[in-house]
């Protein structure tokens, strides 16, 4: 890695937690620090602990101390679900709530008074460059994992990745009327799934269907709403065309509708070109392919 880059980032997080306030054990004034400022205000409506902890990336251990500090400030409760008694929830307290609306204000009144002291043009280029960064960090939390296509969260990409087909295409799409992909065609060395997660919640998916020295075969690419614009589908694309060489295939084939003008847009501009029909997917407009380099 670059190591002017990285002196960069680390100078850029040292600016940052110092002008927001994070090395002051009194957040905002308030008696507590950032960690419970940010935990009480995560909280809101009610929050499953164990997803806290996951959507925040901590320690179940320093949650937990967390938690008992604003619980013995009154701030809040915590309690077993009534659906599942393994699941603990926090929730707010009336003094919590109230705790909750100062530090929305005075989180306004910092954000103004630094506003405040630049013109419109740098105000507006700052704002501007807050919301590039807050993008690129987003996507430098996603993580890529191969995944069983039974597991939980391969389901519920593989699931979301049907009903979207179902919603874009003219006449909908059922599932029954396209070329199979199982979960036996997508495990090692048949095939295999690839998920993208955020703060442990599934956003995207890509799978492979490998056939030794042919070509390899793209399915299920779907990337979650939330998670688009990150780039997050060029990145499975290539994560996807790097394991399949590994594998040995020579080329990635696939084919795709032409509703879905996004994909067909970033498989050309990957380097796929427009072949022939090599297969009789009824839903299918376009076929492409890619040579890939070999592993040596």
């Amino acid at each position: 890695m670059d190591e002017i880059m990285v002196a960069r980032v680390r100078r850029f997080n040292r600016l940052v937690t110092q002008q927001v306030g994070a090395l002051n054990d009194r957040f905002l004034a308030r008696d507590r620090p950032l960690g419970e400022s940010r935990l009480l205000w995560e909280i809101g409506d009610g929050r499953d602990v164990r997803a806290l902890r996951t959507s925040l990336d901590l320690d179940s251990g320093y949650v937990s101390r967390l938690l008992r500090s604003l619980e013995a400030a009154g701030l809040v409760t915590t309690e077993p679900s009534a659906a599942d008694r393994r699941v603990r929830l926090a929730r707010l307290t009336e003094a919590g709530w109230a705790e909750r609306r100062l530090l929305d204000e005075r989180s306004d009144e910092l954000a103004a008074e630094l506003l405040s002291t630049l013109p419109d043009r740098q105000r507006a280029r700052l704002v501007a460059a807050m919301g590039e960064v807050e993008r690129l960090l987003t996507a430098a939390t996603v993580h890529l994992a191969p995944a069983d296509p039974e597991e939980p969260a391969a389901q519920h990409c593989l699931r979301a990745y049907a009903a979207e087909l179902d919603a874009r295409f003219d006449g909908g799409f059922d599932p029954a009327r396209s070329i199979r992909a199982d979960a036996a065609d997508l495990r090692p060395p048949a095939g295999l799934v690839l998920v993208a997660t955020l703060h442990g919640a599934p956003v995207g998916c890509g799978a492979l269907k490998l056939h030794g020295a042919e070509p390899a075969e793209l399915k299920r690419m779907w990337v979650d709403e939330t998670a688009r614009g990150l780039g997050l589908g060029r990145r499975l694309l290539a994560e996807l065309e790097r394991r399949a060489a590994e594998y040995g295939a020579p080329a990635v084939r696939l084919e795709t509708n032409q509703a879905l003008t996004e994909a067909i847009a970033l498989y050309r501009s990957a380097g796929y070109a427009e072949v022939a029909a090599f297969n009789a997917e009824p839903y299918a407009h376009h076929w492409f392919e890619k040579s890939l380099p070999s592993p040596g």
